[in-house]
């Protein structure tokens, strides 16, 4: 009997700090997106591929929808209608605590206007009570009829078996666009920098991480070792002092976690060099942002 591929194209969308970036990395039982409780962490649209039997999944985790205040934002919002545009479902992720506001409407609207089957996902469930959760399916059950409705923690690994179930009943009879052992479409270099830049929103304060940008200068591939050289820039002077820290000490704690995640990853060593340098204003100029590699692909 001839085996037969199914493959599909799912956009994994939401407000930001939802959890769309931890969930496509459970489902991968691989890092390849950067998780962080700050908003707004992923710039660009990140595909993760799953690949199960004779099924192939392919996710676009997408920046989280708001209004942008910069260039860089617009960026982003642009990176997000350009995945819906390309894909044959929807995952939508909401915090299962509250009910939909103004950003999950208005998605719910784009991708029911497409008529593109939707998957709810509702995270957070281990910080919410069993009414809250009912109140939120309630309330969004009459805005949709999703193809399903699946109440998850991401970040306990709970319930997420359940949307993988639920997203293959969603994909079509097709070859692969991927081999099978694929991880990922991202370049190496994207993948050294959103180590890098993870690292800075896990240990500097709010505003900084958002105001940086991880270029991966060298990315040199040795017998046992890879040589990295990476430069991240800011937009302040007094910031770039922050990045570094007294005696350097807050850059070596960035450059010491990064050079851990990648030596996982990569499964080899890395030899890190980090440097920090000063572009004003870099997320509102086009130029800058271009350069930076922040490019639509619609």
């Amino acid at each position: 009997m001839e085996n037969i591929y199914r493959t599909g194209f799912i956009a994994i969308v939401g407000r930001p700090n939802v959890g769309k970036s931890t969930i496509l990395n459970t489902i991968l039982g691989e890092k390849v997106a950067i998780v962080s409780k700050k908003p707004q962490t992923t710039r660009t649209r990140i595909t993760g591929i799953l690949t199960r039997g004779n099924d192939q999944f392919v996710f676009l985790d997408t920046p989280g929808m708001h209004k942008p205040k910069t260039k860089l934002g617009q960026f982003m919002v642009r990176s997000i209608n350009g995945a819906i545009g390309d894909v044959d479902a929807a995952i939508l992720v909401a915090d299962a605590s509250y009910a939909p506001g103004d950003i999950e409407i208005g998605l719910i609207n784009r991708l029911r206007d497409m008529e593109l089957p939707i998957i709810l996902v509702l995270n957070k469930t281990d910080i919410c009570s069993h009414e809250q959760i009912g109140q939120t399916i309630r309330a969004y059950a009459e805005l949709c009829d999703f193809a399903s409705v699946i109440p998850i923690s991401a970040i306990k690994n709970d319930g997420i078996d359940i949307v993988i179930d639920e997203a293959s009943k969603l994909l079509t009879e097709g070859e692969w666009f991927f081999d099978s052992d694929d991880l990922t479409d991202q370049p190496e270099k994207q993948i050294a920098a959103e180590i890098i830049r993870e690292k800075l929103l896990r240990l500097l304060d709010n505003e900084i991480p958002h105001g940086t940008a991880v270029i991966i200068e060298d990315f040199k591939e040795e017998k046992n070792i890879i040589n990295v050289r990476a430069e991240i820039f800011c937009e302040r002077e007094n910031h770039k002092g922050i990045i570094i820290g007294k005696k350097g000490e807050t850059l070596k704690k960035i450059a010491s976690y990064a050079r851990e995640d990648m030596e996982k990853f990569f499964g080899t060593k890395i030899f890190l060099d980090i440097w920090v340098k000063v572009k004003e204003n870099w997320r509102d100029s086009d130029i800058i942002i271009n350069n930076f590699g922040f490019k639509n692909e619609d």
